[in-house]
């Protein structure tokens, strides 16, 4: 079994699913959403991020790197040649250097995620697997969730919906639960934003409710992208010709943006309006109740 590779594990979760979770972040994602919250998870690869800072500029980290990969200026790390083999990591007297990313087996994992099993029992809790898009390392998360089960610990699912499903449903079972990301509708205006198109997502969440599955739809609300009122009309219907009445609402924050400049990423921070959070919120689970949706958040 070929290792995952992970950038988070979060213990004592409680926005992930029911009961005290651990949450488990994959690297790797195939969107490109510019309001990306975790941009250290889009690359299927392990990388350095550079935070400027906290640089002192003392050389220790172009001394210690065997690649040339670690220069002067603003992203300190030329992309295209370093493997992210880490050793300037150390070398940094101030931390200005880290690796997002690391390899994990199964049942490294395992044992992680089995530090904190006495919560989930008494919480009827358990693991979320989160990213990133989990999906793109399936036949590990696969092993890992039979693992998991076979434990006694559940295990829920977070995804963007942009998978093959063909390699997603022999696993399907050995998940409690799918959280299931909705964003743009338009298939038009999904592709132009995020950098995808949206068929395949939306065939594979009428796929799983077809097939049975928990799924429980969210949708972040981003000012002037998912909160038009076209887009909730839309997803108004699609959720409603399927009868499912419920969808969650994720706030949008920033937080995402102070990261890129620290990874080197190649898109721009986002620039949507700023607008009022609190009031998106607000309107967008008025529209979605109005149209008959029990809305959560």
């Amino acid at each position: 079994m070929k290792d995952g590779l992970v950038f988070d594990v979060q213990r004592f979760s409680v926005h992930d699913g029911p009961g005290i979770r651990t949450t488990v972040f994959f690297k790797g994602c195939p969107l490109r959403c510019p309001w990306c919250q975790n941009p250290e998870s889009l690359r299927p690869h392990a990388e350095i991020a550079f935070y400027a800072d906290r640089c002192r500029d003392t050389g220790d980290c172009r001394a210690a790197c065997p690649r040339d990969a670690v220069q002067g200026g603003a992203d300190r790390i030329v992309r295209e040649r370093c493997d992210a083999c880490a050793l300037c990591v150390p070398a940094c007297p101030f931390g200005a250097l880290q690796k997002v990313g690391r390899n994990v087996s199964v049942d490294g994992l395992l044992e992680e995620v089995m530090r904190d099993r006495s919560f989930y029992g008494c919480s009827e809790g358990g693991v979320t697997l989160s990213g990133g898009e989990p999906t793109m390392q399936m036949e590990f998360i696969g092993e890992f969730a039979r693992r998991c089960r076979d434990s006694g610990v559940g295990v829920g699912l977070q995804t963007c919906g942009a998978f093959r499903w063909e390699a997603f449903a022999p696993y399907l079972t050995l998940f409690e639960f799918v959280h299931f990301d909705l964003k743009l509708m338009d298939p038009d205006a999904h592709r132009a934003v995020v950098g995808a198109d949206n068929r395949t997502i939306l065939a594979n969440a009428q796929r799983l409710l077809e097939a049975g599955a928990s799924v429980l739809f969210r949708m972040p609300v981003i000012p002037g992208y998912t909160d038009t009122g076209e887009n909730l009309c839309d997803v108004a219907s699609f959720l409603g010709e399927r009868r499912v009445g419920r969808i969650h609402l994720l706030a949008h924050h920033r937080m995402g943006e102070s990261k890129l400049a620290r990874l080197g990423f190649p898109i721009p921070a986002f620039s949507g309006p700023t607008g009022d959070g609190p009031a998106a919120m607000a309107g967008a689970a008025e529209f979605l109740r109005s149209r008959g949706l029990e809305v959560t958040s």
